[in-house]
């Protein structure tokens, strides 16, 4: 794992989030898009090197809204940018880390995404990333 690629906070309304953060960063989300597959919304912001995803649920069923009724708003997962995705996911499938989905898929932000079960993690999910060239 090269670096965090970006940390997710779960929202219940992106454009309500979108203003705050937009506050506190003193600039705009750089990017916003949808990932249907996922049932989420997005938006990125930079601050220094670091970004954030803000993620709204599209619909009740999401992983996002299934999160935010548990546990309410807040830090869904942090993001580690990896040279190669399917290699990092065999390493750690031997390590004995359970990973949600041993394929890759297309996320938001124009990357490859896996994710590890936080039942391994101290109860954090972990998000590969590979960037699509």
């Amino acid at each position: 794992m090269k670096k965090i690629e970006h940390i997710g906070i779960a929202v219940k309304n992106l454009e309500e989030s979108n203003l705050l953060f937009q506050k506190l960063f003193g600039a705009p989300a750089y990017k916003q898009e949808e990932v249907t597959s996922e049932g989420v919304k997005t938006s990125f912001f930079m601050n220094g090197p670091n970004k954030i995803e803000l993620l709204e649920a599209t619909n009740p069923e999401s992983p996002i809204a299934k999160f935010i009724e548990k546990k309410g708003e807040g830090i869904h997962h942090i993001a580690f940018d990896v040279e190669d995705i399917l290699s990092e996911i065999e390493r750690l499938k031997s390590e004995g880390f359970i990973i949600l989905n041993d394929t890759p898929k297309k996320g938001a932000d124009n990357k490859l995404v896996a994710f590890l079960h936080p039942k391994g993690t101290n109860g954090v999910l972990i998000e590969l990333c590979q960037e699509i060239k």
